[in-house]
């Protein structure tokens, strides 16, 4: 017996996941089914609906409840410093060939795209401060498919929790404490470098390059092989030649594109 607040069906299911991939890119396999039940019963109860039949009719006619539903299935799992091999390439290596490159321009340009709350934008921020002689140009564009998350890290405030793997140092110049509340907020010399955006990157690209360096980690994970391959190709316009492919550690660009080649472990620079 279904004792469940909703009855979901596997017709419910295969309706919303097909909205899901359309809108998003994303494929939800059949064992997800749960996972999307989950997330969208709180939807279901906040519009005071009693079946997912309606809430697909809504989805057909209202815009903004897309959004909503798109935020609702999004993953958001994030920390300062993941995977964080990234970040000691990114300040011994990438950022040292590129002052060298880059040296007529003074100008560097980074996305982290798949940013979710900020953390990973943020994370970069803070090594390119570090290192980055005076009088460069330095932007870092972050963007998501979740409009919440992004208003999130555009605040640049994170609880105690939060940051606590970051080093004492880094909290201490690049932080301060919000007294009323006890959370943390970055600094706003160090949100400058950033500007956030919601982006679904199924749909056209406002920005137009070339990036120097694009971490896009933990995303494509969620994509087909046909929509990976579109998204390497896409990514490769955009970078600059012998630009920098950051991905994440269970992904790879396997027979998807020969426009990259390996530099290291989940690391690839773009062949021009």
């Amino acid at each position: 017996m279904d004792e469940r607040e909703f009855h979901f069906t596997k017709h419910d299911f295969d309706k919303l996941r097909q909205l899901v991939n359309e809108h998003t890119g994303i494929k939800l396999s059949d064992h997800k089914q749960e996972m999307l039940y989950s997330r969208l019963s709180r939807r279901l109860r906040s519009l005071h609906l009693n079946s997912f039949a309606s809430y697909y009719e809504l989805l057909k006619s209202d815009e903004e409840e897309i959004v909503n539903f798109i935020n609702a299935i999004t993953t958001n799992l994030t920390a300062f410093f993941r995977e964080a091999h990234h970040f000691t390439l990114l300040e011994q290596v990438l950022i040292p060939r590129l002052l060298a490159k880059n040296s007529a321009s003074r100008k560097i340009r980074i996305w982290s795209a798949g940013c979710a709350s900020g953390e990973e934008a943020y994370s970069i921020a803070m090594v390119i401060k570090e290192i980055m002689p005076s009088g460069w140009d330095v932007k870092i564009l972050a963007t998501d498919l979740d409009s919440s998350v992004v208003a999130t890290g555009k605040l640049g405030i994170y609880t105690p929790e939060q940051v606590q793997k970051i080093s004492k140092t880094r909290l201490k110049n690049w932080f301060r404490t919000i007294p009323a509340t006890g959370q943390l907020q970055v600094n706003s010399e160090l949100r400058s470098l950033i500007t956030f955006k919601h982006l679904n990157l199924m749909h056209k690209w406002p920005m137009r390059g070339p990036f120097d360096i694009i971490f896009c980690r933990n995303v494509v994970i969620y994509f087909d092989k046909s929509t990976q391959k579109i998204l390497f190709d896409r990514f490769a316009n955009l970078l600059d030649d012998n630009g920098y492919l950051l991905i994440g550690h269970s992904e790879n660009l396997f027979q998807l594109t020969i426009r990259f080649r390996l530099l290291k472990q989940t690391v690839y620079v773009k062949c021009q």
